[in-house]
């Protein structure tokens, strides 16, 4: 059974609240993102590979594939 990978997600701002829906990559994790209302650079939290993990109504597609934990993007 193929497992379906969502693409999009809605990205929530934690400093002003502001909320937009982003297409997330597919073979990459996002390390930034800026808040197109209050324009603060968010960064994933720590133990997060990416920012849609941390703030994102949805986790990035690595992660769907394979768990949290089993990303190849942590440093």
């Amino acid at each position: 059974m193929e497992q379906s990978i969502i693409t999009t997600s809605i990205i929530t701002c934690p400093h002003c609240g502001f909320a937009q829906q982003e297409t997330m990559p597919t073979d990459a994790c996002q390390w930034f993102y800026e808040c197109t209302q209050c324009h603060e650079l968010l960064r994933p939290q720590p133990g997060d590979c990416c920012v849609f993990c941390s703030y994102g109504s949805v986790p990035c597609p690595p992660i769907q594939i394979s768990g949290k934990g089993s990303c190849g993007c942590h440093g």
